[in-house]
């Protein structure tokens, strides 16, 4: 299961956004990788600059994804499946 937090950092953008991205980017982190989730980042835009922590319960993949409180963020991500990891 993934699982998605956007942190807030309190700061307003001080740049305009990219006007190439209007509508947001998709990250691609998978790096080619076979086995892949994607995973919606809400709020779309994010009201603030901050980041999004994401962490997958099956696998133990963690990642912080910047935003800047602007039509140009991250709206989605895909990554790559670390395969699932054995506790105890």
């Amino acid at each position: 299961m993934i699982t998605v937090k956007w942190i807030d950092r309190g700061r307003r953008p001080t740049q305009k956004p990219n006007p190439n991205y209007p509508d947001g980017i998709d990250l691609d982190m998978s790096d080619g990788a076979q086995k892949t989730c994607t995973v919606k980042l809400e709020p779309y835009p994010t009201p603030r600059c901050g980041l999004f922590a994401v962490s997958c319960s099956r696998c133990s993949l963690s990642v912080l994804i910047t935003t800047a409180g602007r039509p140009d963020d991250p709206r989605s991500v895909k990554l790559a499946c670390q395969g699932i990891k054995v506790r105890g």
